[in-house]
């Protein structure tokens, strides 16, 4: 089977344009058709990897069905598709997140992709094995993410996030410099449900949470610090509040913002914070497992920036 890409379909991903009625018929399909080797463009073999890859007009698109050797699945490892999978083995995977996807899709914003859809398209070739949510991070934040594939492994694991077991820390820049250079902020955090952001509440407030954080200033850049912010407590947009809380609102934020910090503010599309090391135990054996991932490139970008401006 070969088609031509028309000029009206230019600018679509790949993987929906074979998952289209009168080709394959479904995005499984698709993403089978390249995990196993059957799908060309332009002569050359896509992979998984180039399942977000964008058509342009006159593209060649080719099914070889009959390819030798494409009935078994290819081992997978690096980038898949639009994936940074850092470790993945018969249990649980871990993803590198980049900025801008949700880790679980959410009602409210339909239309964003998350890596939990994307899990989930790259898992249905292989049976009803759908990924299991253990943790998650912001939309905007970018770093390594969790998800099981099984129940088990995932009580296992979620049972060690309630005990605060796992090492979760985080780069971030804030706005000036916190005294000391090092220690722990505490705080009783209530969620908003109208506003949905955290609030700091009173410590006897039955509805509040704990937040702990431990931080430490890493190197300073005139107006901003770069800190590791390693988690005690998993609250929703805790590093976000907390930093916020004591005048050092996180670069980009939007949300955590009660005032203007700065008359000039540091440019930046986002909050700046990612997830860059992740450690826990393994559901099957208990080995520990330790994980750790390099900013994106807008992070790195800004660090760069001020380092130079300050």
């Amino acid at each position: 089977m070969e088609w031509t890409v028309t000029p009206d379909q230019g600018g679509i991903r790949l993987d929906k344009y074979l998952a289209a009625s009168d080709r394959l018929g479904s995005r499984s399909k698709a993403a089978s058709a390249l995990e196993r080797g059957k799908v060309y463009v332009n002569g050359v073999e896509a992979t998984l990897a180039d399942a977000g890859r964008l058509l342009v007009s006159g593209d060649g698109v080719r099914i070889w069905a009959d390819r030798p050797g494409s009935a078994r699945v290819r081992p997978r490892t690096g980038v898949v598709g639009e994936l940074d999978v850092v470790f993945e083995d018969d249990r649980l995977v871990v993803v590198n997140k980049p900025p801008g996807v949700l880790s679980v899709p959410l009602e409210r914003n339909p239309g964003v992709p998350s890596v939990y859809d994307q899990l989930e398209d790259r898992f249905r070739p292989h049976g009803k094995r759908r990924p299991l949510v253990v943790h998650r991070i912001d939309q905007d934040t970018s770093g390594l993410v969790l998800f099981a594939k099984d129940p088990v492994a995932q009580a296992y694991l979620k049972d060690q996030f309630k005990r605060r077991e796992p090492e979760r820390c985080y780069l971030t820049v804030v706005y000036g410099r916190p005294e000391p250079d090092a220690g722990t902020w505490r705080d009783v955090l209530v969620w908003d449900e109208k506003a949905l952001i955290q609030k700091e509440t009173h410590p006897r407030d039955p509805r509040g949470t704990e937040a702990i954080t431990n931080y430490r200033v890493l190197e300073t850049f005139g107006r901003a610090s770069l800190l590791e912010v390693c988690l005690q407590t998993g609250r929703r947009n805790q590093v976000r509040i907390q930093a916020r809380l004591r005048g050092h609102t996180l670069v980009g934020e939007q949300r955590y913002v009660f005032g203007p910090d700065e008359l000039r503010p540091i440019a930046f599309p986002r909050h700046a914070l990612h997830a860059r090391r992740l450690a826990f135990r393994h559901p099957d054996d208990g080995r520990r497992i330790e994980l750790e991932s390099a900013p994106p490139a807008d992070f790195s970008e800004l660090l760069s920036r001020l380092r130079r401006t300050g």
